[in-house]
């Protein structure tokens, strides 16, 4: 069966007929901005004790006072040191029903313990937890891992490095349940599907071809 990229998943969990524009006019391409931000999870330790002049020239969501104190609690989780030096760094994974790109691989100090892969996003999270499409995508990400390592990958890291946190996603029943359905929408589409017609269509590229008037997956996700 085809294998889905884990891009296509997120979209799909978000918004199957935005997903069935981005894959027929062939547009996965993130924004430079997108790009700068993404970076900024390979820089921890040299950004945790930067100037206020150095982060002002970056392309954060904080400001530099708040995006201090946020690396600084960043550094005083127990695998802070794995995510600022991480064993692999934007690999590519193939798994049984999904492929792509992992931002980082954790590896664990124990040999029992499973490894920890991480989706690094250029946006901004919510409150509490990750947005739904990116725990769906992270679950992707951990399932391929798991396929690839042959063991099982209980969860995942999402990073916001353009805010200075990270969030865990586990492997729970509701959100495989997600993934599963986003999976099968992602394989199912040969057509527009319907349209969803609410908040999230605010500000969506597609939004005048589609017939809705209203934020898109990347605006929201980076």
């Amino acid at each position: 069966m085809t294998l889905v990229p884990f891009s296509d998943l997120a979209r799909a969990a978000y918004c199957p007929r935005q997903l069935y524009y981005v894959r027929r006019d062939g547009d996965r391409s993130a924004p430079p901005t997108a790009r700068e931000r993404i970076d900024l999870a390979f820089r921890y330790d040299g950004l945790v004790d930067a100037s206020n002049r150095t982060l002002r020239r970056l392309p954060l969501h904080r400001s530099p006072a708040a995006y201090r104190r946020n690396l600084t609690r960043l550094r005083d989780r127990d695998d802070y040191d794995a995510l600022a030096d991480p064993a692999s760094e934007r690999g590519f994974l193939s798994g049984k029903d999904c492929h792509g790109t992992v931002h980082k691989v954790l590896e664990p100090r124990e040999p029992e313990a499973a490894p920890v892969p991480t989706l690094v996003s250029s946006g901004e999270p919510p409150e509490t937890g990750v947005w739904e499409p990116q725990a769906v995508r992270a679950v992707g990400i951990a399932k391929a891992l798991a396929w690839e390592r042959e063991r099982e990958v209980p969860r995942a890291l999402v990073e916001y490095p353009a805010v200075g946190v990270v969030r865990e996603v586990r492997l729970t029943t509701r959100k495989k349940a997600a993934y599963r359905r986003a999976l099968r929408a992602a394989r199912s589409i040969d057509g527009p599907p319907p349209r969803v017609d609410d908040g999230r269509c605010d500000s969506c590229e597609y939004a005048s071809e589609c017939g809705t008037r209203r934020r898109s997956l990347r605006s929201l996700l980076g």
